[in-house]
């Protein structure tokens, strides 16, 4: 296992936990403009997603543009589905690596077409960051909503694992 693959799957775990909390939101209140970087808990969620799925692209090689519209995510049910299948991609990436392969530079060109080179691992622990920054912002929409709200910190998915046995 490489050694950002725990990372990952602490990203994972996190991305979930939040969904699952933003799952019990009204539609009326998953939509609602709140004011936040993004409009609504759904475009935040569609924005981090995005980034996910790009991030997952320049890791093999490719550069796209794409950017994705949160109005083609009208529910938590597609969203969900939509990252199940990044995080599926993700895992089959992460299962043919091999051991070093973190050190590995490489190249992207981004939406402004510059050319950038990272280190496969830094662009991983970016991911995990950037997707933290934007858990966090869906919390504080959770929150000022009334929703509950999980606790998503790194020490809870270690205890977690711990709980299960793992």
């Amino acid at each position: 296992m490489i050694p950002y693959a725990e990372l990952l799957e602490y990203d994972r775990w996190a991305n979930h936990l939040v969904l699952d909390a933003v799952g019990m939101l009204t539609e009326e209140q998953f939509t609602r403009p709140l004011g936040s970087s993004f409009a609504s808990v759904r475009d935040t969620l569609v924005h981090a997603l995005w980034a996910e799925w790009l991030w997952l692209e320049r890791w093999q090689g490719r550069s796209p543009r794409e950017v994705f519209d949160p109005a083609a995510y009208p529910t938590i049910d597609e969203i969900r589905r939509r990252w199940e299948e990044v995080e599926a991609h993700r895992s089959e990436l992460l299962s043919r690596l091999e051991q070093g392969a973190e050190r590995r530079r490489m190249s992207y060109v981004n939406a402004r077409g510059e050319r950038w080179e990272y280190a496969l691992g830094e662009m991983m622990q970016h991911v995990v960051i950037h997707s933290a920054y934007h858990r966090g912002q869906v919390v504080t929409l959770l929150r000022q909503l009334g929703a509950k709200a999980p606790t998503a910190d790194y020490l809870v998915y270690i205890d977690s694992k711990v709980d299960a046995g793992h």
